[in-house]
């Protein structure tokens, strides 16, 4: 039946200013540029969602990660929240996480380009390092460092 897991999608007020800091910022790579979707074929996909689902979309991560994206969206004729008033712990998308080798140089890197972090430092937990930040959209992230650089993030323990 199921597979894999595929994309990520988060919802931004500009999509090109989201992908500028996915790629300018965290070092996402653009995989798919900033593209208008409209018309029958996006109102047959998710006409019964969102009233007029015409949006800009673009695809950002890396190019070794298959199908594990992130697919950046921004509504072109639908008023949406500006996701301030979302807290991590409601229902719905809480965070993304992203791996990085070097997380007390990751982190340094990312406050001197102004991210803002939800947390003071780096915590140890089940054989990962781990610290959050926001950007500026309000998508939560966690960046997360493996003690086994081998094996996936939920394998490191044991």
């Amino acid at each position: 039946m199921i597979t894999g897991l595929a994309h990520t999608g988060v919802c931004v007020p500009d999509c090109e200013a989201a992908v500028a800091f996915y790629r300018d910022v965290l070092g996402l790579r653009v995989l798919s540029p900033p593209y208008v979707m409209s018309g029958n074929a996006i109102r047959d996909d998710m006409g019964e969602l969102v009233s007029d689902p015409s949006m800009k979309a673009a695809i950002v991560g890396f190019d070794d990660d298959g199908d594990r994206v992130l697919e950046v969206i921004e509504y072109l004729n639908v008023d949406g929240s500006d996701g301030a008033g979302r807290a991590l712990t409601d229902t719905g998308l809480s965070h993304v996480g992203l791996i990085c080798e070097d997380l007390d140089a990751t982190r340094a890197e990312l406050e001197s380009k102004g991210v803002r972090f939800l947390v003071s430092g780096i915590a140890d937990v089940a054989r990962v390092r781990t610290t959050w930040f926001v950007d500026p959209f309000g998508v939560v992230f966690i960046l997360v460092e493996k003690s086994r650089p081998d094996r996936p993030y939920f394998s490191q323990w044991g």
